[in-house]
């Protein structure tokens, strides 16, 4: 398959295209900055999720089977912060986790659609959509929170074409930015909240991806898959 796959320079995004490349997938990797291997867009650009996705296209001879929205952003504001430190946040975190995401899966649609053999999306969200996250991260939450939402109407909508989607809601996951952020919560705090007794490793993460977006029956097209050791069940 072809597959676009954001935030591939590190943590969940580098294992996800090991993972998906090592099972014999070709596949357009992102980040913000590029790489000799990687497409760069800085998707806090309005403009960037346009110019990724025809970038994409062009790097996979014009066909996309796959999208894998990883990028995102996971950066603190405090509650007392004043308004335009507030909104810029807000602005920010939404911007690059759920409307990039929202843009790439609208390019998506219309390309599987032309092309009429279907497709699938994968959106990396997390556990924080249905439980919340810190005092320091309502607009993080929220973001995710989106991103399940969105991927629940785009299976429900479009099923029939057999354009598929589905979310993954990791918990902890030990990339450089769980890392920062369990040493300033105190880790051992953090650790005996999650009954595994350990936070996920990224291959763990990116064999759920690499499932969903290869081998997932379509039956299950809307599912939300939880990797966070049960630390949140619904």
């Amino acid at each position: 398959m072809n597959i676009l796959l954001t935030g591939a320079s590190r943590g969940i995004g580098a294992a996800t295209l090991s993972h998906l490349r090592n099972a014999g997938h070709i596949v357009a990797g992102h980040s913000s900055q590029g790489s000799a291997d990687l497409l760069a867009a800085d998707l806090a650009d309005p403009a960037a999720p346009r110019a990724l996705w025809d970038a994409a296209l062009a790097r996979l001879d014009g066909r996309i089977d796959v999208l894998v929205n990883n990028a995102g952003v996971f950066e603190d504001i405090a509650d007392d912060a004043d308004d335009e430190a507030w909104h810029a946040a807000w602005g920010r975190t939404l911007g690059i986790n759920l409307q990039a995401s929202a843009d790439l899966c609208r390019f998506a649609i219309g390309h599987f659609r032309e092309t009429q053999f279907g497709g699938r999306i994968v959106n990396v969200a997390s556990r924080a959509a249905y439980r919340g996250d810190s005092p320091k991260h309502w607009h993080y939450a929220a973001s995710k929170a989106g991103m399940v939402g969105m991927t629940k109407s785009i299976a429900r909508g479009y099923a029939q074409e057999n354009i598929l989607a589905f979310a993954v809601c990791p918990g902890f996951v030990m990339t450089g930015m769980a890392e920062e952020y369990l040493s300033s919560r105190g880790g051992a705090q953090v650790i005996a909240d999650i009954p595994l007794g350990r936070v996920a490793d990224p291959a763990e993460i990116a064999e759920t991806i690499r499932w969903l977006a290869t081998d997932a029956p379509p039956s299950a097209t809307g599912a939300v898959i939880d990797v966070n050791g049960a630390s949140f069940v619904r």
